[in-house]
């Protein structure tokens, strides 16, 4: 079964360990049985090799990155939240529903002694990585303590869970998962009826650009591969990744391999911490890059950090690029 569970897979878990495992799966670690309520049937689901099991919507929830909070915020448990941590920019309209009243526990990665102090009865987190001694806890320590855990399964990094690739399929897939583990499936569905509507109103671009998502670092960029959001968000604009090769996420690149490939137009990812605007600087003042076709053209389009990795904003996002190449790559350029 895929990792990225449809919703009626989602349900066949609820029958036993045999339904979420198939022949040649890696088999998941069995946590401690988190009991929250009983107001829906039992769903048990395989999340990056920790089995989680709810027959209830978790009423304080720790939510740690941007992409956890806003799909928390469309499933209507916005409420829920008595924490959000490691947020990764402003959350904006359309997520009006999203304002001050979240506190923010933290701007970077929480403790464990400021999570448990919420008293949260799940932590849903945006990063495998997210939930260790150092940071919100460990899986299995958590679930001793009766919290829910979860983690996005666009994030899972073990063969066997990591989605090879990352499909708007997998992403809509995801959110079905969501909304029956946490016992709103009805607005998971809505949630994913209006963005494959909006998805297929897209037009891609159809001039066969190719492109350099460029996510952070100086010395070495860190850009879009093959296999991740950045690479499915490209595709859906019409746009030809130039490390489409590389079988990855994400990867560091060398300057040399980005000069070679000379693409048309460069996707900046905007952060607080490497600003669109840095990148830019950063790219013109370099003799080698600001020889680069892109550059010399201003073929930039820009992408907020919370758009990037996968997550409700992606359609928006897709919709976005093609938008922007229309102006920072005039036909005829």
């Amino acid at each position: 079964m895929s990792r990225l569970a449809p919703t009626a897979a989602v349900l066949a878990c609820t029958l036993g360990l045999a339904a979420c495992t198939g022949a040649g799966s890696p088999t998941p670690t069995v946590a401690p049985t988190v009991a929250i309520g009983d107001a829906h049937a039992l769903v048990t689901v395989d999340n990056c090799g920790v089995l989680v099991e709810s027959a209830g919507t978790p009423t304080r929830i720790v939510a740690v990155k941007s992409t956890t909070t806003e799909l928390l915020v469309e499933l209507g448990l916005a409420d829920a939240i008595v924490g959000a941590a490691f947020l990764d920019g402003p959350i904006e309209p359309p997520y009006t529903t999203l304002d001050s009243d979240i506190p923010v526990l933290s701007e970077f990665l929480p403790g464990q002694e400021a999570t448990l102090a919420l008293e949260p009865d799940a932590i849903v987190a945006g990063w495998e990585s997210n939930f260790a001694a150092d940071g919100v806890g460990e899986r299995d320590a958590l679930a001793e303590r009766g919290i829910l855990t979860y983690v996005a399964p666009s994030a899972c990094k073990e063969p066997g869970y990591q989605p090879d690739p990352m499909t708007f399929d997998a992403l809509f897939a995801q959110i079905e998962e969501a909304g029956e583990l946490f016992g709103v499936p009805d607005a998971a569905a809505t949630l994913v009826t209006r963005m494959s509507t909006d998805l297929e109103a897209i037009e891609p671009d159809g001039r066969d650009l190719t492109a350099l998502w460029y996510s952070s670092g100086t010395d070495s960029p860190y850009v879009g591969a093959g296999i991740g959001a950045p690479q499915m968000m490209m595709e859906a604009a019409g746009l030809a990744n130039v490390f489409e090769d590389v079988h990855d996420t994400w990867t560091s690149a060398t300057w040399e391999a980005v000069v070679e490939a000379d693409p048309d137009v460069i996707v900046l990812v905007d952060a607080s911490w490497n600003t669109a605007e840095d990148k830019i600087a950063m790219l013109e003042d370099n003799p080698a890059t600001a020889a680069l076709s892109a550059v010399k053209a201003g073929a930039y389009v820009i992408v907020p950090f919370a758009g990037a990795e996968a997550g409700v904003r992606n359609v928006e996002t897709v919709a976005s690029l093609v938008d922007q190449l229309a102006t920072a790559v005039p036909d005829g350029s």
